[in-house]
């Protein structure tokens, strides 16, 4: 039979293209896997040079402090932040979205938990964001104390005299924040799935 005659293969898949746009996928899953088994995360690290998405539906915790810093990616650049720290937190659902540049175009690393399958929660929460939005209840807040002095959430302080805020019992919802970092320790993600797609749906 002739080249220009011979049947196409049908249902054949490019392990090469696909192992390049699942790495970043299978990096992560790797990472996570080792910080639940260990039970916590790392309080400090050099950020990647992309920020990502962080929404949920709604998020509880018993306290919140936060205060301003810099985040710094390895080559050296800074990125400010307002570090939340949020103690025993408690999400009806999350979801996490980055961009991530291939050879094959920009692919969409999407980790979604909760919902349906059950509460997200993790102890010690902390989000490097560079926005927050949402609908928020809190109890007593205390707006300018010295970021030196916080104590509602545990080994989340800043530098003395630098600007700091911290509440009581807090209730957000319609969850919404660009971030560049998010350490927790056992995190409990029920009903988790990882999605990577080229030009994949972000979180909103």
């Amino acid at each position: 039979m002739s080249e220009a005659k011979r049947p196409r293969a049908v249902g054949r898949t490019n392990w090469k293209k696909t192992a390049v746009v699942a790495l970043p996928a299978i990096l992560a899953v790797g990472a996570m896997a080792s910080v639940m088994a260990q039970g916590a995360l790392a309080a400090s690290f050099a950020v990647s040079g992309t920020s990502f998405q962080v929404s949920s539906g709604k998020l509880t915790s018993k306290g919140l402090a936060s205060y301003v810093q810099t985040d710094r990616s390895v080559d050296g650049k800074g990125h400010p932040v307002a570090l939340l720290g949020i103690g025993d937190a408690t999400l009806s659902d999350i979801c996490q979205a980055a961009e991530v540049k291939t050879p094959l175009g920009t692919v969409v690393f999407k980790l979604t938990a909760g919902g349906k399958a059950g509460q997200v929660t993790a102890t010690n929460l902390v989000i490097d964001g560079e926005d927050l939005v949402g609908d928020a209840r809190f109890g007593t807040a205390e707006i300018g104390r010295d970021a030196s002095t916080l104590d509602e959430v545990p080994g989340v302080k800043g530098e003395p005299g630098k600007f700091g805020l911290q509440a009581g019992d807090i209730e957000v919802s319609k969850v919404r924040s660009n971030a560049w970092s998010a350490t927790g320790g056992n995190f409990r993600l029920k009903g988790m799935k990882v999605d990577v797609s080229l030009d994949g749906k972000k979180c909103f």
